[in-house]
């Protein structure tokens, strides 16, 4: 008996003791088992049995994938065991060697919080030695017998072993281990307590496997036959092709079948692959050399051989060396630089894992391409570029289906073939600009593409074969999100890019542009100098972008001009290019630097936009006429602007009493709100707080401040929403010489992405409600005898009015004063 309590006071011979889940595993009694052991609360049991000297129970689990099972997720009937020996390993997990003792019922859990802890009750086994189960011990060994002649798995010995066992428990329990059965079989075997019962059942296990086994043996006989007969057929193929060449008779096409099949033998590739190539070679053996079929057999076999299915680049782990070149080729972008090292370390330590996806948003210029090149050279892998601006059918992607006359691989799969390797970095560029018509939608084929659980199995149409691409980083780019299918944007990891800075443009120009341009124009570093005042010039003077792309094509024009000086004058000559000469080499300033106004005016306010291209400043203008009630929104506004419109005019009739307003202005009036550059298409809710300042200022007569811009969603009850694109709104105010932004409130958390220097030069205030805004944006005097309630207006009398004045009514009853 392993427990020790007095039948006495146990009379069931039950005690407390602690808990061993097992997956895949069933221990039965007088079997040694080792096992190894990672989960905390398992080490911690075998811990406590080690120390305790007291026996642990053994249980399987109902499903081996449950990580952290609980008590519904193991079987209440196991074995009790002790432990022989534990090993503790250097990785953290326990080597166990465990001997299985008697069977036991879990009667109950106990409250143990770091393992699992039962009151366990043993399992008493009682079988008469009748003649009945005589002959069925004998039964068993002879069976046992035959089935270990025809299993060549166990060693003879054991039928030695096992013809000396004449208890039936004790039987029965030994042979389970030796039978390929499956996990619930076994368990099933372990709850049945009956000797006898068990012995039978492990009879009609045997017989089956037997049958099983026989069957086998005669499936060997024939494949050893069917090999004798290739052999043969090899033998006088090789003697049929030694008397061709004796006879020098010489068949290209045979040469070319040869060929083909000698490439197919020294290459590495999916059994799915190798027989399909297999089977295509044996058909073109069967065809005429000059049918069409013949050609598209071979182009076929040509891809299939090409491709590098098991051919991969190794990865440099260097962490250093990777930080190092990515500094090299980019200045900035630390958000993508710090995933690409990220990688590598977790490559470092894990091993082999998954390609990362990333997406690069951002405005064009700010080098998306490039750093797709730069990300390959830091990770030591090859590079390919696909381009899916204009893509719109799906078979780019997939491929079309061998039945049409020049069919190709897609796009994917081609670029494979020109990198050589299955594991290169690949570039999908502008991944926004794919398009939609009858041919089907490549956005839709690229879910697979770029889905880390699906790509492992990609079927290209053409291949009609499964490709792995999970070793691929994949790298796509876009201008915005808009145009990309949420699916899409869902399988991957968006790393948005915002604009640069001056500071930045500043130190790329002097770092890479400069250095660039001047060896493309065939100019040395002693004849072309640039000032940081002839490069501060170009940015604010000569482009406006988000990017660095028209900054690098003046640079270019400069240094252009400068050569044609140089060889006029002489080739050791020195230009310098200040500020004060960009005027001789590119022309008049293009822009102005700092469009804000000069001197506060009415119904004038500076909001805030974010285009693909990056911030940019909106001025909206407000104009107020003899009407009857009309509001009128131009500037080629979306639905969402203008409906923007509609809300800011219902904030300000709903204040109007506030404001000084009769209650009935509107009716009066019309107002004009229009909004510049009336040929770019604008939309968004973030130029509501402008509108409605606008409006305000136009009504009260009050000047907006001019070195002040604003962005925010606006409600009816004046309450400002967050937005998006903070950064880029702040780099635009900052690029036009604004000195205070409003912005809503919750996007505080949004500033730590802004730059400490621009910050030093614009104030940022956060607001909550429209009259937080009023009160900084509008000029007063005295703003709190601005906003001071005004005397209640009389009551207002609803008189009965025709059908025709129904919409006057409605009006007439917005309330005068909501503050």
């Amino acid at each position: 008996m392993l427990f020790r309590n007095d039948k006495k006071d146990n009379p069931n011979q039950t005690a407390a003791v602690p808990l061993l889940p097992l997956r895949e595993l069933i221990v039965f009694p007088h079997e040694v088992y080792p096992i190894f052991v990672g989960r905390q609360k398992s080490i911690k049991a075998l811990e406590v049995s080690e120390a305790q000297k007291r026996p642990i129970l053994l249980v399987a689990q109902k499903d081996a994938k449950v990580a952290e099972p609980s008590p519904q997720d193991l079987y209440t009937i196991g074995t009790l065991g002790v432990v022989v020996q534990l090993l503790r390993l250097p990785d953290g997990t326990v080597k166990a060697l465990l001997e299985g003792k008697k069977r036991a019922r879990i009667v109950r859990y106990l409250q143990q919080d770091d393992y699992f802890q039962v009151e366990a009750e043993e399992i008493d086994e009682v079988c008469d030695r009748t003649t009945e189960v005589e002959a069925l011990i004998r039964s068993v060994t002879s069976t046992f017998d035959n089935y270990v002649r025809l299993n060549k798995k166990i060693p003879p010995e054991m039928v030695t072993s096992i013809a000396s066992v004449d208890d039936p428990g004790f039987l029965a329990d030994k042979l389970v281990g030796h039978l390929s059965i499956k996990l619930e079989d076994k368990q099933a075997l372990l709850e049945t307590t009956n000797p006898a019962e068990r012995l039978e059942k492990i009879l009609g296990y045997m017989k089956s496997e037997l049958e099983i086994l026989e069957v086998e043996k005669r499936i060997r006989s024939r494949v050893k036959k069917q090999m004798e007969k290739t052999q043969k057929e090899y033998y006088l193929n090789e003697q049929m092709r030694a008397i061709q060449k004796e006879l020098g008779e010489k068949d290209e096409f045979k040469n070319e079948i040869q060929e083909l099949e000698e490439k197919l033998r020294r290459k590495k590739m999916p059994a799915e692959a190798r027989e399909k190539c297999e089977r295509e070679i044996k058909k073109l053996k069967m065809m005429s050399p000059m049918s069409a079929e013949a050609t598209v057999v071979r182009n076929y076999l040509d891809w299939f051989l090409a491709l590098p299915w098991f051919e991969y680049t190794e990865d440099k782990l260097d962490i250093k060396e990777a930080e190092r070149i990515l500094e090299e080729d980019h200045y900035g972008l630390d958000k993508v630089k710090q995933r690409i090292l990220e990688y590598l370390a977790v490559e470092t330590l894990v091993g082999q894992m998954k390609g990362p996806i990333l997406c690069l948003v951002g405005p064009p210029g700010v080098g998306k391409t490039s750093l797709g090149k730069s990300i390959a050279r830091a990770t030591g892998r090859k590079f390919v570029r696909v381009s899916l601006g204009g893509v719109r059918d799906e078979a780019e992607i997939r491929g079309h289906r061998r039945t049409y006359i020049g069919a190709l691989p897609g796009k994917v799969i081609q670029s494979l073939r020109k990198a050589g390797s299955s594991n290169p970095v690949m570039l999908l560029d502008e991944v926004d600009k794919m398009s939609t018509d009858f041919r089907g939608d490549p956005s839709a084929a690229l879910l697979e593409v770029l889905d880390p659980e699906q790509n492992c199995t990609f079927n290209d149409h053409y291949l009609d074969c499964d490709y792995d691409l999970s070793k691929v980083m994949f790298i796509t780019t876009a201008n915005t999100l808009d145009r990309i299918p949420r699916p899409l944007q869902d399988r991957m990891e968006v790393i948005r890019i915002p604009g640069y800075t001056e500071a930045e443009k500043l130190n790329i120009a002097k770092r890479y542009l400069i250095k660039k341009q001047r060896e493309a124009n065939g100019l040395h570093d002693e004849n072309i100098d640039f000032s940081d005042g002839a490069i501060l010039g170009i940015i604010r003077r000569y482009t406006r972008e988000a990017g660095v792309r028209n900054l690098e094509r003046e640079i270019a024009s400069t240094c252009r001009k400068a050569a044609v000086e140089v060889v006029k004058t002489d080739r050791n000559a020195h230009v310098k290019v200040t500020g004060g000469s960009l005027s001789k080499y590119l022309g008049p300033p293009r822009f102005r630097y700092g469009i804000a106004e000069n001197e506060p005016q009415v119904g004038v306010a500076t909001g805030l936009a974010w285009t693909e291209l990056g911030g940019e400043l909106l001025n909206v203008e407000v104009t107020i006429v003899p009407g009857r009630g009309k509001l009128t929104v131009t500037g080629q506004l979306g639905e969402v602007m203008q409906e923007s419109a509609q809300a800011a005019l219902s904030y300000v009739r709903s204040r109007a009493e506030l404001l000084g307003l009769d209650r009935n202005f509107y009716q009066k009036i019309d107002i004009h709100i229009h909004i510049p550059e009336g040929a770019i298409p604008k939309d968004g809710p973030s130029a509501g707080i402008t509108l409605a300042t606008a409006l305000v200022s136009a009504l009260c007569r009050v000047p907006v401040r001019n070195d002040l811009a604003m962005t925010g969603e606006i409600t009816l009850r004046g309450r400002v929403l967050p937005i998006g694109g903070l950064k880029e709104k702040v780099l635009a105010a900052h690029r036009g010489g604004i000195k205070t932004v409003l912005m809503p409130k919750e996007n505080e958390k949004d500033i730590e992405e802004i730059p400490a220097p621009i910050l030093k030069g614009v104030q940022l205030v956060p607001v909550e409600h429209m009259d937080d805004v009023l009160r900084r944006a509008l000029v007063l005097a005295d703003p709190e005898a601005f906003f001071a309630p005004k005397p209640a207006p009389a009551p207002v009398q609803f008189e009965e009015k025709s059908a025709l004045d129904g919409e006057e009514q409605d009006d007439s009853r917005v309330s005068p004063n909501l503050s």
